[in-house]
């Protein structure tokens, strides 16, 4: 199979309010899937949307701040968590169609929330990538993923995996990617601005794969009917119209091929993004590139990924 159908659906979230972001989800991915898609991207934390507040909000990272308080226990209360039966709709489009699925969710485990770019693949279970470092600001809403997200889902075309963000700055993160082989790389991103298409087609080159850059468009006004639907409070609904920037995340998503080029550009509004992906031009790359074979030197350098689950409790006895 030299040829495969992709799509990324660039399009706002519901933010908080998974449950409706949930049946977005669903029907965006059914109608890329429809047109003929066989492997569909959404971007950062589609389902929840991407906490705007930290970098737009004045005061919301202070200390004890109402509001941010307050947005926080929604997304607790919001948030999916393992074998959620809200994710359900998603399974079962993969199942009946044979669709691969990458999308970005909240994820609660225990009483933390993870940033969790899910894979959802026809007649397996959910494939989880938790992002390693949370960014900046980010780290007032998520935890640090460990090695045991690190992988890829092996379908009848290829291989695709995907990673969060910054994480596309993380030399280790991407050569431990690379040496597992990915066909089709996802790049979650809130938006798509001009360093981050840079990173994106960086790792196309380097890792000799097509890369999805997928970003969200967002504006204040979504957010606040996203808090309203999540039943938000007064102090969440300050904290959001406090914020001074109309329009949040813009769009701008791409889709690289494995010589870094630009095959499919997206504008700043919501839409698909379709490419036909000519698989064979992988190989041909890596007649001049394999960062994790020919153009390597184990030799001098060597990686150690741990992928142990580390949940940092152990009960015995």
């Amino acid at each position: 199979m030299n040829s495969l159908s992709v799509a990324i659906v660039q399009a706002a979230p519901i933010p908080l309010a998974i449950g409706d972001g949930i049946d977005k989800a669903v029907r965006l991915a059914r109608e890329a899937i429809e047109s003929g898609a066989k492997l569909v991207a959404f971007g950062e934390t589609f389902l929840g949307g991407y906490p705007l507040w930290l970098d737009e909000a004045p005061g919301a990272a202070l200390w004890d701040y109402p509001g941010t308080k307050a947005l926080h226990r929604i997304l607790l209360e919001q948030a999916v968590v393992a074998n959620d039966e809200r994710l359900l709709p998603l399974q079962e489009l993969c199942d009946e169609s044979g669709a691969v699925i990458g999308i970005g969710a909240h994820e609660r485990v225990r009483r933390s929330l993870y940033n969790n770019q899910m894979t959802f693949r026809p007649g397996q279970p959910v494939l989880d990538h938790r992002k390693l470092v949370p960014t900046h600001g980010e780290r007032l809403v998520w935890m640090r993923g460990d090695g045991s997200t690190l992988g890829v889902h092996q379908a009848e075309w290829g291989s695709v995996g995907s990673l969060i963000c910054w994480e596309h700055w993380m030399p280790l993160a991407r050569a431990a990617m690379h040496n597992l082989g990915e066909s089709v790389h996802v790049a979650a991103w809130p938006t798509v601005r001009e360093e981050y298409a840079l990173a994106s087609r960086h790792y196309a080159m380097e890792g000799r794969c097509f890369v999805l850059a997928a970003g969200l468009v967002q504006t204040k006004a979504q957010v606040l009917d996203g808090l309203g639907r999540a039943g938000g409070s007064d102090e969440g609904r300050e904290l959001i119209e406090a914020i001074e920037s109309d329009v949040l995340n813009r769009g701008g998503s791409l889709i690289a091929a494995p010589d870094a080029r630009v095959i499919a550009q997206a504008g700043e509004g919501e839409e698909i993004l379709f490419a036909e992906l000519d698989l064979a031009e992988i190989e041909e790359g890596l007649a001049s590139l394999d960062t994790d074979g020919h153009y390597s030197r184990p030799d001098v350098f060597e990686l150690r990924v741990d992928t142990r689950a580390k949940d940092g409790i152990e009960w015995n006895g």
